[in-house]
């Protein structure tokens, strides 16, 4: 009962209710010009509703040329449709949803081409095929398609590679603790039963052998190294940014640099407003696509962070001018000591600067282009 109410028409609804009102009054006071007066109405309704039963022999098929766009580009939408059987007066249309637009789709098809014009998340779908009436009386819809989505993300730069500037950690990191099989030599200590033969350092036996006329073996110890990941983190605060174009600054500026990780084959984690995406190198873009201005606070996203990315060994966070060092300094308490962190403060007012300190270094950008001398150690303007 109640998806018949919805494919109701608001003027299917008032053309409903005047029938039946028409009709008790006609039946109460007796005049029959109202009496078939509103059984016109209900028999016309009545009709409406039959001219939407049944599916119909209808296939539709979506196609998006490219799901992944940057902001500014295009691509191109075909849409299929193929009738079977014969050809009715009412044959139902088919709509496609294409974010908050609605495109109709006739006969057996069309190309449409969708722009990205600005970051963001496109649904298309899913499409749907109307039977309704010539009256507008009636309009019911059945889906034919799943929803797809198509990812416009921000305008990225051109980064140098990510191991030349300061974030420089594509070797890894060495840590204390001790390894019996790694890349960071050590030290020597006897060989103790179960340890592997290979990592027995013959000359130091040889010689410990001539000194000492024993049969003792040394073998090697090696410090664990941790392969390099990078955390990025994009706040989402609203007080953090004096414009929503600032913020938009700020995701372009954290896409660029998991950009050039990815071209780097160096694991990624982000966290981008309210959305985390931890160790991925695929389409780690994606969460700059569906991040939105009005999240969570930069300390409590790096907390987060900490959280989804324990083995970060670089952390990047991305905020606006509005934080105090302080501030600051609790995001990045978030992490270990030993992981290197990099505060990137976007700030349009400001100067492009770049300065150290005992626990982060903090670089202060004031347009988007200044991001590849301000990472990669060039002249600051």
């Amino acid at each position: 009962m109640g998806r018949l109410l919805e494919a109701i028409s608001p003027s299917g609804r008032l053309l409903a209710v005047t029938a039946a009102g028409t009709w008790v009054l006609g039946a109460v006071l007796g005049w029959d010009e109202f009496v078939l007066l509103g059984a016109t109405g209900v028999l016309l309704l009545g009709l409406a509703c039959a001219l939407t039963l049944g599916r119909g022999a209808v296939r539709v098929r979506v196609d998006v040329a490219r799901r992944r766009l940057r902001a500014g580009e295009s691509t191109g939408c075909s849409v299929e449709v193929e009738r079977h059987g014969r050809r009715s007066l009412f044959a139902p249309e088919v709509e496609l949803p294409v974010g908050e637009d609605r495109v109709e789709v006739f006969d057996r098809g069309r190309e449409i081409e969708i722009a990205g014009v600005r970051r963001g998340v496109i649904a298309v779908g899913p499409a749907v095929t109307v039977r309704g009436d010539p009256l507008g009386l009636v309009r019911r819809t059945v889906g034919m398609t799943d929803v797809v989505e198509l990812f416009v993300h921000p305008v990225t730069v051109p980064l140098e590679p990510l191991g030349t500037g300061l974030l420089r950690d594509l070797e890894g990191r060495t840590t204390n603790d001790v390894s019996m099989s790694d890349l960071a030599f050590h030290a020597l200590r006897e060989y103790v039963p179960g340890d592997d033969r290979r990592h027995i350092h013959w000359r130091s036996t040889a010689k410990l052998a001539t000194s000492t006329q024993d049969g003792r073996f040394l073998v090697r110890q090696y410090l664990d190294t941790r392969r390099a990941h990078v955390a990025v983190i994009v706040d989402g605060a609203q007080q953090s940014y004096s414009d929503p174009e600032v913020f938009e600054t700020a995701l372009s500026a954290g896409a660029s640099v998991v950009a050039r990780a990815a071209l780097d084959e160096i694991d990624t984690s982000v966290v981008a407003g309210d959305h985390v995406s931890a160790g991925a190198r695929g389409h780690v873009l994606d969460v700059f696509a569906r991040a939105e201005l009005g999240g969570q606070n930069l300390a409590r996203a790096a907390t987060r962070a900490a959280a989804a990315a324990p083995d970060a060994t670089v952390v990047v966070l991305v905020t606006g001018a509005r934080h105090a060092y302080a501030d600051l300094r609790v995001a990045a308490s978030a992490f270990a000591p030993e992981v290197r962190k990099v505060v990137l403060r976007v700030d349009p007012d400001g100067r492009t600067t770049r300065s150290a300190s005992t626990s982060f270094t903090v670089l202060t950008l004031r347009r988007l282009a200044d991001l590849p001398g301000l990472l990669g150690g060039g002249t600051l303007q």
